[in-house]
């Protein structure tokens, strides 16, 4: 595995700057060690909902997970209000960052994910390729 960190800046997207990331670095498979910052707005698809939920306020980043790819990435994300009421989703364009996000990404380079339609969840779901050794972006 090959290590990057990454820090993200106040107001910017943060699944938009996640995907734009591994999109310009042409990364074929990597994941999220770790991640902490805060957020002013965060946009959750909660468990068997059909559409995200906005909150608006203040949010520290207890936790982020995922896989990346340049070919599809997914994310979920654990967050606490000023009260520290706790939640979690699947994270969805309009996360917007309050101070900072720093994020560890662990690239796999023999790897290759990609998103391709399961017939039994009907959605499109990870698929793995083992790939022959390569520069790392």
């Amino acid at each position: 595995m090959h290590i990057i960190a990454l820090r993200l800046h106040p107001q910017q997207d943060l699944k938009a700057e996640l995907e734009n990331f591994v999109r310009v670095q042409g990364i074929e498979a990597a994941c999220i060690v770790t991640c902490v910052g805060s957020l002013t707005q965060a946009m959750l698809r909660f468990a068997s909902q059909p559409d995200g939920t906005l909150l608006e306020g203040k949010f520290e980043i207890l936790s982020l997970t995922g896989v990346m790819s340049k070919h599809g990435s997914h994310y979920h994300m654990a967050i606490a209000d000023t009260t520290g009421r706790t939640l979690g989703g699947h994270v969805m364009p309009g996360c917007l960052i309050y101070t900072t996000a720093e994020i560890i990404i662990g690239v796999l380079p023999h790897l290759r994910f990609w998103r391709e339609l399961d017939p039994i969840t009907t959605y499109r779901e990870l698929a793995i390729d083992s790939i022959e050794s390569k520069e790392m972006p």
